[in-house]
């Protein structure tokens, strides 16, 4: 028994070993899309510069393998303390509460990089010592703590994306290949009834080798029948929304979200740009015509998604009801525009294959989808991650927001039906769509 245990294990350390070489890969690949003198910029006031990024990703695995696990003495106590966790974002009053405290002057580059070597170094050469640990070590079994630090590193990988789109263009580095942009006329947007029935949120320990705390325990719900669109609100359908006034008219709006676009002078959606007498779509490197991707989906804050919604006459849906339409009442789901198919949306409805045999079209890939459903624990939800037991619990707060699905960016690793990703209301820069529902 021991034998076929060393090797399951010898074959999950390839495995992993193989998965952290194609992460760092990717990661270096994207921060190569930034200008060396734009490290210490913040191209989303809410975030740190580029330059904590280059040194927290090495500095969370530190922490959480060779430090967390192995107890092993730092090779670099302070780089372990300033890039050890980023910002909690109050997007409201418009501060920031770091953790920790922000340096006054942030290390080199090169020093940076030298650490995060180092690490990686660290990371490739603890398998064995790490699964020595498996029965004393929640964390250590079944490696989960890697499975947790490459997750960590995929998230980054997306939210980096988000500060690399809202940098200026001349501090960008277009990579040499990126996918073609695809302009398809979108298919007709229809509602589709869901009957009654239940569905599964999150997961049970056992099933999975890794997951995030807030996706345990499983929790199945009863849901009413209710009718949801077809395909996501596409650019073409949101301008129309912003033509008739939807901007302007408080009646569509949730008070604290009036308050915050007026406050804040938002008319319009983060990614769209007028220009003269033109809008305009920012991709990562590019300028669009809007008219141009008329059926892509339409990105935008919560605050936004739920006046749309009211403009329609309708709501946006719960958690469990994206789980009845994406996953029925089981547990798979569907694929799409997701693990950087494609560097852009694409038409609502593109991918055949995303329909998983339903007329509800896009849930997963495209776009993570908002719901209207509070970021809160399941029942009998337990921090069981050692060294990171504040992960979802200091957002247990009222401001933030469930999101499912997928994006074009979020690593396929992510893609399982119990994940959950969540943003305060009035955060606009996700790679977020969203789709309408009404109760019947």
């Amino acid at each position: 028994m021991a034998f076929a245990e060393n090797r399951r294990d010898t074959r999950e350390i390839f495995d992993l070993a193989d998965r952290f070489q194609a992460a760092w890969s990717r990661t270096d690949q994207l921060f190569d899309t930034i200008r060396h003198q734009a490290m210490l910029s913040k191209p989303i006031v809410f975030r740190h510069p580029f330059i904590f990024y280059v040194g927290h990703l090495p500095a969370f695995a530190w922490n959480q393998i060779c430090a967390g696990v192995l107890h092993r003495p730092s090779i670099n106590p302070r780089f372990d303390a300033i890039f050890s966790r980023g910002i909690d974002p109050d997007v409201d009053s418009g501060s920031c509460h770091a953790h920790p405290e922000v340096p006054q002057n942030w290390p080199s580059v090169a020093a940076v990089l030298g650490y995060r070597d180092r690490v990686r170094t660290a990371v490739l050469n603890s398998f064995d010592a790490v699964y020595s640990h498996s029965a004393a070590d929640v964390m250590a079994e079944h490696g989960r703590v890697y499975h947790m630090v490459l997750e960590h590193e995929y998230m980054h990988q997306e939210t980096l994306l988000y500060m690399i789109h809202a940098l200026a263009d001349e501090m960008k580095i277009r990579p040499r290949e990126l996918p073609g942009y695809q302009f398809n006329p979108a298919p007709s947007r229809k509602a589709v009834a869901v009957p009654r029935g239940r569905a599964q949120l999150g997961a049970n320990f056992d099933d999975l080798v890794f997951g995030w705390d807030n996706e345990f325990p499983a929790l199945t719900v009863d849901v009413d029948e209710f009718a949801i669109d077809s395909l996501p609100v596409t650019n073409q359908e949101f301008l129309e929304f912003l033509l008739a006034g939807g901007y302007s008219e408080q009646r569509f709006w949730q008070p604290a979200d009036w308050a915050w676009q007026r406050e804040r002078g938002v008319a319009h959606p983060q990614f769209w740009q007028r220009q003269n007498a033109e809008w305009l779509y920012r991709t990562v490197f590019d300028r669009l015509p809007l008219t141009q991707v008329a059926s892509w989906p339409v990105y935008v804050s919560l605050a936004e998604a739920r006046a749309f919604a009211a403009w329609r006459g309708a709501r946006l849906p719960t958690e469990a009801e994206f789980h009845r339409a994406a996953y029925g009442s089981g547990g798979e789901g569907s694929s799409g525009n997701l693990d950087f198919r494609n560097w852009s949306p694409v038409p609502v409805g593109f991918y055949a294959e995303d329909a998983n045999g339903s007329e509800v079209r896009g849930l997963v890939g495209n776009g993570w989808e908002w719901t209207q459903s509070e970021f809160r624990g399941f029942p009998g939800f337990e921090p069981y991650l050692t060294n990171y037991r504040e992960y979802s619990a200091d957002f247990f707060d009222g401001k933030h927001f469930v999101l499912k699905g997928a994006s074009w960016a979020t690593d396929s690793a992510l893609v399982r039906p119990s994940f959950r990703n969540w943003y305060q209301a009035h955060y606009p820069y996700v790679f977020a769509k969203f789709r309408c529902v009404e109760s019947n």
